[in-house]
């Protein structure tokens, strides 16, 4: 029997091992501190996660950038991977946090981030070495023209903020903007857009199209149907929403209605949140809404003629319009019309509230510190001007620097819409200055260890909502109360939060297994002692 125990309690202690390191998967590290030189001798290599929106020219950009670094700094290597969707980077950057193999620079976003940060010093932060004087930003031994913290936007600056410190720092900014059929717009009887559109206005001008667009055609079991149409061959969805998360959020903040906070408390279960729900299933009903996720890609709709208001990120303006340089549907179904941009629809035209977006990027932090340096330096290098404008060229994105908002070259670049439709497309400029001119009304919402859960839980009420309408299922109070309950529990929202290290749901499966063992062995170790105490009283009692 003593063997037996003893053998058991080294496969506990085995097991532990083993489950230990499964579990937490990498080696504790060190707070990164700043080397007092950088080591311009040392060969060093660095990876760098990269995105981009099948857009080649974004490619060239970062490839162009990483050969005029590479040239300052011979000794650094760039290595780049690219990536066309944000959340592959994140569960790529999850899951390689337990093999200590992150990149060493990653585009992400901060509610990315405040997730990688709950494993301890795994993201670098970035406050005190912004001050640096020598290597900080804009500092004396750094080998390039590199921005300083007062040349970079501040409100763009401060959305790099988790728990207190800057832990990134943006990269390219957007907005949300909708882009219109003019001339469609203008058919069903409103002669003018306004600067400033509102939710009523889309919504009553999608629900005329569609009044006017029903027609009767014979089912595959010869049933007579009533479709709507935008033409004699395309069905028409007048008012398509790419992002329902940014949908709903910014929905909540022009009604000034509760999402979340700092401290990390989700809000959004309340009644404005399912006002909207009810308001959105009418529009449903009427055949005047869908989304992305239930339709496809607004811009498709759009350029063939099947949809009105199509909203998207300024970044996706080369996608939008019949002149657009980036088209994803055959040349035989484009349409030509005329394309207005406008911002987001608002409550309150007089408050504008519109959500600010765009990439940041982190480092990750490495036993090396003259590694951690090296990728503090190629991503300082990224916010200088041949970066910053080249990049913001690609796309409808905005620089995150004034210097490179202000220079000669970025404004010329704004002033000549319309002169070559490759690089001067007239509404990628709409849709560039759309957001320069509300860099002041755009908001962001509160980083924390769940956010992005949470961003997505508001999206996917709006989802579930249209699809459900469209299946002509019911939307009412017990289906809104069944509603919040599966968000809750399938982006766990229910946990109370006070602060970023919180309670993260199950135990994983490792960790319960050894806690079944721990108290096996420690059932059999009791039952073991007990046995044996007995059996010496027993043989005591029998002694003469």
């Amino acid at each position: 029997m003593k063997k037996i125990i003893s053998l058991l309690l080294l496969l506990l202690l085995a097991f532990s091992a083993l489950s230990l390191t499964s579990c937490h998967g990498r080696h504790a590290l060190d707070p990164f501190t700043l080397p007092e030189r950088f080591d311009t001798e040392k060969p060093i290599e660095i990876t760098f996660w990269a995105k981009n929106d099948t857009n080649i020219s974004q490619v060239n950009v970062y490839k162009k950038a990483i050969e005029d670094f590479s040239a300052i700094y011979p000794n650094i290597t760039v290595n780049m991977k690219l990536y066309t969707d944000y959340g592959k980077i994140y569960n790529d950057v999850i899951t390689n946090i337990a093999t200590d193999t992150t990149p060493n620079v990653c585009i992400t976003y901060p509610d990315h981030i405040a997730t990688y940060m709950l494993g301890e010093n795994i993201v670098v932060p970035l406050g005190d070495i912004m001050n640096d004087e020598k290597y900080g930003l804009g500092g004396s031994e750094v080998k390039f023209d590199a921005v300083t913290r007062d040349e970079i936007v501040p409100s763009f600056l401060n959305e790099c903020i988790v728990n207190e410190d800057y832990y990134a720092l943006p990269f390219m900014r957007s907005t949300e903007a909708c882009y219109i059929n003019k001339d469609f717009v203008n058919s069903l009887g409103y002669d003018t857009i306004p600067e400033v559109i509102t939710w009523d206005f889309i919504f009553e001008v999608s629900e005329k199209a569609v009044s006017l667009g029903k027609k009767t055609v014979k089912n595959e079991k010869g049933e007579d149907v009533e479709v709507f149409v935008a033409n004699e061959q395309e069905v028409l969805l007048p008012f398509i929403y790419k992002s329902t998360d940014n949908m709903m959020i910014q929905m909540l903040k022009q009604k000034g209605a509760d999402y979340s906070n700092e401290n990390g408390d989700i809000l959004i279960f309340n009644e404005e949140t399912e006002d909207i729900l009810f308001s959105i299933a009418e529009k449903v009903d009427k055949k005047a809404f869908s989304t992305f996720k239930i339709s496809g890609y607004p811009a498709n709709f759009l350029n063939s003629g099947q949809c009105i208001f199509a909203i998207d990120s300024t970044a996706g303006a080369t996608w939008m319009g019949s002149e657009a340089p980036l088209i994803d549907i055959p040349e035989e179904r484009l349409l030509s019309f005329e394309t207005v941009v406008r911002p987001v629809p608002q409550f309150d035209t007089e408050n504008p509230q519109m959500i600010s977006q765009g990439p940041s990027m982190c480092i990750f932090n490495k036993a090396d510190n003259q590694e951690v340096l090296a990728s503090w330096l190629f991503m300082q290098f990224l916010l200088t001007d041949g970066v910053q404008i080249s990049y913001s060229q690609t796309e409808g994105y905005v620089p995150v620097t004034t210097r490179a908002q202000s220079s000669d070259v970025y404004r010329d670049y704004l002033s000549r819409s319309g002169e070559d439709n490759d690089l001067y497309y007239n509404v990628k400029l709409e849709a560039t200055n759309l957001l320069l001119d509300n860099i002041d009304n755009t908001f962001v919402t509160p980083v924390f260890s769940n956010s992005a859960s949470l961003r997505n839980a508001a999206g996917q009420m709006i989802e579930e909502v249209t699809k459900n309408r469209r299946r002509n299922k019911t939307v009412d109070e017990k289906f809104m109360d069944n509603l919040y309950r599966e968000m809750n529990s399938l982006y766990k929202l229910n946990i109370v939060r006070t602060g970023y290290q919180d309670d993260l749901g199950k135990l994983p499966s490792g960790a319960v297994t050894l806690i079944i063992i721990l108290c096996a062995v420690w059932c059999a170790t009791v039952t073991y002692f007990v046995w044996l105490y007995l059996k010496k009283r027993k043989q005591c009692k029998t002694k003469p």
